[in-house]
């Protein structure tokens, strides 16, 4: 019970605000339009982000022992939900939206007082730790995080199967370590599952398609990167000593958001050679590769959602089993390799299979 009624609210909640918030949609402006990168039929409302928050919110309010963290948490994720929104319905530029990931990162940093401190025994030899300049890798990677899983948010259902599988995980190893936070990632997942109602249209084909839009994808990705940072990190800057315990090893966070990370790091890296922006909108991400190799959108995010769930099992395996944290890195760093490298080289490799299929 201490996971099935919180789990039962949310979700009644995010289902009771996507229907109070879609007729609000058009009288607003936040609508989705059809153009030459975006694919579908009509003026879709982008409201899932909203009824997610809002219905979080009212949840942890319920069921999540009022705190310090909790509430910083809240207040930054408040403001990514509000930028969110504003590019949602104005289309902010690049410069905007950074400096105000770097705004919500420092409440992480010098409000809640937790930032990455060390990365673990990645070399085997010694543990990397990185001091003060982990403030800076901090911030990287909150904003790594939360453009992660918006631009993976290309076809329906995607961002939110991806971030249920990351969601599920966190709240499998918070719980396991006997840590109250295992309760934020479970009302998120209830959350987004109600929204999955609605952007896949199912098993209810005659409900109106909505979107998570900015305000959800970048909502998503904050919150990931909290929790690995709580669930990562034992020392306190403000306090000076340690006071978290360590739920599960830094390698591990790796493992549990590998589909966005890879994606976001491997095109932004191509875009770069190209002698592009890193941020320039394109359809070369995994799911446009996909559907180009003659998969619809329902097999591409079924293929993409158990190969993040697979990788999230080793990761989770590896934590179980208390794997070296050096080899779980180098199997990382050999996975992203061959990542990139198939990507790079995936009309060949589908050329190859035509041939001797």
């Amino acid at each position: 019970m201490d996971y099935l009624v919180p789990f039962i609210t949310a979700f009644i909640f995010s289902f009771t605000a996507i229907l109070v918030f879609k007729p609000i949609a058009a009288k607003v402006g936040l609508l989705d339009v059809p153009n030459e990168r975006k694919c579908h039929d009509g003026a879709i409302p982008l409201i899932g982000g909203i009824a997610i928050f809002f219905s979080v919110l009212l949840a942890s309010g319920l069921f999540i022992k009022s705190s310090q963290t909790l509430n910083l948490y809240l207040i930054s994720s408040s403001l990514i939900l509000f930028i969110g929104v504003l590019d949602d319905r104005y289309d902010l530029s690049v410069r905007f939206r950074l400096v105000a990931q770097v705004i919500v990162a420092s409440i992480l940093i010098f409000g809640a007082g937790f930032y990455l401190t060390t990365l673990g025994d990645i070399f085997y030899f010694f543990e990397l730790k990185l001091g003060y300049v982990g403030i800076l890798v901090t911030v990287i990677a909150v904003i790594g995080s939360i453009n992660a899983f918006n631009m993976v948010d290309g076809i329906d259902g995607l961002a939110g199967m991806l971030s249920l599988v990351t969601f599920t995980s966190l709240s499998v190893l918070f719980y396991r370590a006997g840590n109250d936070w295992f309760l934020l990632p479970l009302l998120f997942d209830a959350a987004i599952l109600a929204y999955l109602f609605f952007n896949l249209r199912w098993p209810f084909v005659s409900v109106q398609k909505i979107f998570m839009g900015d305000a959800g994808s970048m909502l998503i990705g904050l919150t990931v990167v909290w929790l690995l940072v709580l669930g990562t990190q034992s020392y306190n800057v403000h306090q000076g000593s340690v006071l978290n315990e360590v739920v599960f090893s830094p390698v591990t966070a790796l493992y549990l958001i590998a589909i966005p990370l890879m994606d976001m790091v491997a095109i932004m890296y191509r875009r770069i050679r190209k002698g592009f922006s890193p941020f320039k909108a394109d359809r070369d991400h995994l799911h446009h590769i996909f559907e180009r190799a003659g998969y619809n959108r329902k097999q591409t995010l079924v293929r993409i959602t158990l190969l993040s769930l697979l990788l999230a099992l080793c990761g989770l395996a590896g934590e179980f089993y208390q794997v070296p944290e050096s080899i779980m890195f180098s199997l990382f760093i050999i996975l992203f390799i061959s990542y990139n490298w198939a990507l790079a080289h995936v009309w060949q490799i589908i050329t190859w299979l035509k041939r001797n299929d």
